[in-house]
């Protein structure tokens, strides 16, 4: 199953926002990839519109495995002062789904 988002970085923060995920810590990557985040990718506008992609069995349940991971809480707090529009939560809980409605294959 495939899943789109999309999220809002500020403006300002854009370029710190892409040197963290240059780095992400490889404990953040193994999580993901443990609770079923696969073929993920994020993409970013110039003016901070982040869209992401990924490919899950089942992405609700992908979603609150990696809310399990104590890595996630410290990513997350680390991630929130980067987006707009969160009102005080979680990216991971703020994502905007996006409806497919077309895939070539």
């Amino acid at each position: 199953m495939r899943f789109c988002f999309q999220l809002k970085v500020h403006p300002d923060k854009l370029q710190e926002y892409k040197e963290r995920h240059a780095q992400v810590w490889p404990e953040m990557l193994d999580a993901l990839r443990e609770t079923g985040w696969h073929n993920y990718s994020i993409f970013m506008r110039p003016d901070g519109l982040l869209i992401g992609y990924l490919e899950s069995g089942d992405f609700e349940r992908s979603r609150n495995a990696m809310k399990e991971k104590p890595v996630n809480a410290l990513w997350q707090a680390e991630m929130a002062g980067f987006f707009e529009s969160l009102d005080g939560g979680a990216a991971d809980d703020n994502m905007v789904s996006l409806e497919e409605v077309f895939h070539l294959d």
